[in-house]
Order: structure tokens, then C-alpha cells, then sequence
């Protein structure tokens, strides 16, 4: 099938109409204008996402000759001055076209072209430039900026397409070319490390912050971003809160104004739960898709969906029973409690989404709202949970989308006798099905696995655990990765800011800022490890402090 006019609307409704996308990316922001390389570099990210999903779209050259350029404003990155025979705009779809193909030299791009005039027509040439013409605008018309511009373009291109299965003209180099020297050490050092992390962090950035609004309004004297700048500030710092954060700011920022710590809270205060969270996707879908284009990401995989804590509430909490709630150990003080899902196992692990636990929320509802959203992000084949999440309800859901899960029983009466025998007979492992009752004659099959803990302090019954899998034994060894989720929550609570405030939409948001902080150090992390060695190793090589530096730094916040 071949391209339509149809195909092509279908593909911008599509983008309108998807509320996780903002196209064209200029307009999202104040990070952005029509000149922002970046911002151009988004929409192509955007598009071409969505494009190679048209069963009608079955090669890269309609892209081409198609994706919307007219907004774009190419003079900043124009060395000619005075009239030209062909438009820069023209002359940036040949340079893609170029590297799409991967020609060596200008000659071999004449050539096609003459070959093809349908196309020359496509793309608005009344005659084909000649091979000098074209030598001179890519080394002395086009900046090295718009360069770069060219081949992260193309490289998206060819991901998306290949992603999509579409046939491409070559394979695409799943590690970018820009800032990358084929000669550097395979274990680069610590000042190399850092070089290239802020770099990457500038670009992660400005994918993952555009995402945030506050809507202002028109003609605040404080810029938007000095507020996400002030937060990420508090996140530097332990234990910092706004009030004392904001008067230090004032002399470590760059900025003219700052916003001050009650402004800044009460800004935040008017954003409802719902915002905060459709925000956090937001940004997230836009880093997922900023990391998928290193074959090092592993966009299918395995899910940890966990609930944590804060530090426990010592306040008043009349008003608040249903907000700061207990905890989950057994205990008579209260804390606030997130529920979050994230990435684990091969995957680098990225936060998918987070969200509040009030009192009244059952454990089912907050499993199927977490896994909405992840699976609208990634797919999901295997979910792991604590034992706080043993339900056969919970079970049965997950069964019913497919998923495997893995997840720790609580020890009933039963499954402490049958450990009993085991360790009577020294027996280190056992599994058998067991069939837990829903209610109403209907039942869920499920396996139960026995295993010993390796140095158990124990010399009874307890030194077996008991997890529930709906995949055999096999998916067993996988649920040693939920530690990784324990592991984020430590860091996560590192980078948020301290307060006192009771109100229910800022103790989320400081929570869920930081969750985006932790995900932007961890893609930070996996993009310099591919940059510098060519593949990704889960010790992180970036600091989490270095990356918190260079958001402030870098992203034209601070």
C-alpha cells in the first residue's frame, strides 16, 4: 500500500489527540522557540513514531519529503547570508536523505536523484543541485549544529521504522555518533565520564522537564523553569526545605528572580493529584522515548510494583486520617504512603508512574491503576510484588492480562506444616498447584513454591519462604530483582525535598519529582555507558549527585 492523503491525516490526529505528546515540541515549552534544534529533534522523534505505524507507510522517503518543516525557522543555523538557488528547508530533507541511504559522498545523492524525478517533485526541486552545490551548503552553509541535527534525525528515523518493521536502507547505529570517539578507552575515566554526562544530561533534559507547567498565566516575571530549577535545588541537598532553600538559591542561581518558598509552595498546591501525575507520564513517555533508541533498552520486560513510605508523621493529622495513614508494618504511627511501578531486571529502571495511597484504597485498585499505565508505556510480560499484595483477586487480574507474576505468600496455617515436613526431610525446595478460591464456585490456579533461605538464623519452619507464580519454577530466579526497587526508593527519597506541609498534592509532588529526578539519573546513567563502552552495565558510572548538578546546570534552569 502506498501512502494517502488519509494516512497522513490519520498519523497527526493521532498526535494530536494522544495526550502524552506535545507537537510541535516549540510550543510546549519556554525551553523551546522555533529555532531549537532540539525541539526539531523532538518532532521527528514524535512523528516519525507514530508515521511507521500506518500499515500504508512502508518505506522512509515519504517521511521525508512529508514531515512538516515550515515552522521550523533554519536562518540561526544558516552561515549563507543574501539569496540562495535552493531554500534551506529543501537542502535539510537531501542531507536526510543522504544519510538515510548513508552515502559517502554527494555524488551518489545527485545520482539518485536524477534517477528519481517523482521524488524531485516531492520534494519541491525544479532541478537537481549539482554535487558541488551540495558539498559547499553541507560544510560551509550548514552549522555543525544542523549537522548533528541531520544525523540524530536520520538515526531516529531508521529506529522508528525498523521498530515499526518497516524495511529500511541500512541498519541503524543504536549509538549515536554525536560526541563519540571511536578511540576512547573502553573504561573511560572519571573526567571523561563526567564530560559526556553533561552532555547527555542537556539533552535528557530537555526531553523529560517540557513536560512540567504550572499554568501561570501569561506574563510572570519569574520563568517556569526557575521553579523545576528550585526543586531540583532542594533535591541537592538533604533534608533541605523550601523556605531555607529558596533564600540560598537566591545567591547559587544565575537567575535575575527566583521564586520564593511560599510562592513556590503555593503554586504547587493548586496542582491536583491527577495533574501531577498525567504530568510525571508525560515526561516519562517522552524519556522512554529518548532511551528506546539504544538497543541497550529493554522496552519489554519485567515490572516491580511496591508501595513506600515516608518518614513517619509526629503532627497533628486531624483532617488528614485519610492521607497519612498507617504503615505497613504493624506499628501505631502513621506516614503518608506512594505507591509506584518501575522497570526491573534488564531493563534500566526507570520509574513508569506513581501514585498516592489513601486510606480505603484496596490493594487490587492500586496493582490495576499502576499497571494501566505501565502498559501503555512499555510491555509488560512479568509482574513481581511483595507479600502485601498476596491476593487471589490480584492473582486472577493479572492472569486475565496475560502477565506472569511472582510474589511472596504469607504463611498460613497449611503452608507451616508443609514446611514442616520439608525441613524434616531436608528437602531445600518443593512446589506444588494449589487452587485459591475467588468466591462464587470460581477459583484461581496458581503454583506454590517452597524454597530455603541460604543462612537461615531460623531452625524452624521458618526457614522457607513460599511465593505464588503462575509460570512454574522458572520465574522464580526473576524475583530477585525486586531489590531494585527497595534500592530506587532509597535513592528516590534522597532527592526529595524536606517539609512539613500537610497538604496532600505538594507531599506527592515532592514525591513524584523526585521519582523523575531518579529516572533522568538512571537514563542519564545507561545513555553515557552506551556513549562511552558501547553497552550498559547495571552499576551505575554516573553519580547521582554529578547528574542533579548538570539538571541545574544544563538545562538553561539555573
Amino acid at each position: 500500500m502506498a501512502m494517502t492523503p488519509e494516512s497522513r491525516r490519520t498519523v497527526f490526529r493521532q498526535i494530536a489527540h494522544c495526550s502524552y505528546v506535545d507537537w510541535p515540541t516549540y510550543g510546549s515549552s519556554p525551553l523551546f522557540d522555533r529555532s531549537s534544534l532540539p525541539a526539531l529533534e523532538s518532532d521527528v522523534r514524535v512523528v516519525a513514531k507514530t508515521w511507521f505505524q500506518q500499515d500504508e507507510h512502508e518505506g522512509v522517503e515519504p517521511f521525508v519529503h512529508t514531515l512538516p518543516l515550515v515552522y521550523v525557522q533554519f536562518d540561526a543555523h544558516d552561515r549563507y547570508a543574501g539569496s540562495t538557488s535552493y531554500e534551506i528547508e529543501t537542502l535539510f530533507r537531501l542531507f536526510l536523505l543522504k544519510e538515510l541511504y548513508d552515502w559517502d559522498h554527494e555524488t551518489a545523492l545527485v545520482e539518485y536523484l536524477t534517477k528519481h524525478p517523482d521524488l524531485c517533485d516531492q520534494l519541491g526541486l525544479e532541478s537537481v543541485p549539482d554535487q558541488s552545490t551540495l558539498w559547499r551548503s553541507w560544510h560551509h552553509r550548514f552549522t555543525a549544529e544542523l549537522q548533528d541535527t541531520v544525523e540524530t534525525a536520520a538515526r531516529t528515523i531508521l529506529i522508528k521504522a525498523q521498530n515499526a518493521g518497516v524495511s529500511v536502507p541500512r541498519e541503524p547505529e543504536r549509538q549515536s555518533r554525536r560526541h563519540h570517539d571511536e578511540n576512547e578507552e573502553s573504561d573511560p575515566d572519571d573526567q571523561t565520564v563526567l564530560e559526556q554526562a553533561e552532555t547527555v544530561t542537556e539533552q535528557v533534559s530537555r526531553v523529560a522537564f517540557p513536560a512540567f507547567s504550572l499554568d501561570r498565566g501569561e506574563g510572570c516575571e519569574i520563568h517556569e523553569n526557575a521553579y523545576w530549577d528550585l526543586q531540583t535545588y532542594l533535591g541537592l541537598r538533604e533534608n533541605l526545605a523550601v523556605n531555607e532553600g529558596a533564600r540560598s538559591f537566591i545567591h547559587e542561581s544565575n537567575r535575575e528572580r527566583t521564586p520564593l518558598g511560599h510562592a513556590h509552595r503555593e503554586h504547587l498546591r493548586d496542582l491536583s493529584i491527577e495533574q501531577i501525575r498525567e504530568m510525571y507520564r508525560h515526561a516519562v513517555s517522552r524519556l522512554l522515548d529518548r532511551v528506546a533508541e539504544t538497543e541497550a533498552f529493554y522496552r519489554a520486560g519485567i515490572v516491580a510494583i511496591d508501595i513506600t513510605e515516608s518518614d513517619p508523621f509526629t503532627g497533628d493529622r486531624d483532617g488528614h486520617e485519610d492521607e497519612i495513614i498507617g504503615t505497613k508494618e504493624n506499628t501505631d504511627e502513621y506516614a503518608y504512603q506512594w505507591a509506584t511501578v518501575q522497570l526491573v531486571g534488564n531493563a534500566v529502571p526507570i520509574v513508569l508512574d506513581a501514585r498516592p495511597v489513601r486510606k480505603g484504597d484496596t490493594r487490587k485498585e492500586i496493582v490495576e491503576d499502576l499497571l494501566d499505565s505501565a502498559e501503555a508505556a512499555v510491555h509488560v510480560d512479568n509482574v513481581l510484588m511483595d507479600r502485601e499484595f498476596d491476593s487471589q483477586h490480584i492473582l486472577e487480574m493479572l492472569s486475565q492480562r496475560g502477565l506472569s507474576y511472582v510474589v511472596p505468600k504469607r504463611m498460613q496455617t497449611s503452608e507451616k506444616a508443609q514446611a514442616k515436613r520439608l525441613l524434616k526431610r531436608d528437602k531445600d525446595r518443593y512446589e506444588t498447584d494449589r487452587k485459591l478460591h475467588l468466591g462464587d464456585n470460581e477459583w484461581h490456579s496458581t503454583t506454590l513454591i517452597y524454597r530455603r533461605k541460604e543462612n537461615s538464623a531460623h531452625t524452624d519452619h521458618r526457614q522457607y519462604s513460599v511465593f505464588m507464580t503462575n509460570r512454574k519454577s522458572g520465574l522464580l530466579s526473576e524475583y530477585g530483582y525486586r531489590w531494585e526497587i527497595e534500592s530506587g526508593y532509597k535513592s528516590i527519597k534522597r532527592f526529595m525535598g524536606a517539609t512539613t506541609s500537610k497538604n496532600f498534592s505538594l507531599r506527592f509532588f515532592y514525591f513524584a519529582f523526585a521519582c523523575l529526578l531518579y529516572s533522568i539519573w538512571r537514563a542519564v546513567d545507561l545513555l553515557v555507558q552506551v556513549q562511552l563502552t558501547g553497552e550498559y552495565e547495571h552499576s551505575p558510572i554516573v553519580t547521582a549527585d554529578n547528574t542533579l548538578t548538570l539538571v541545574k546546570k544544563e538545562t538553561g534552569m539555573g
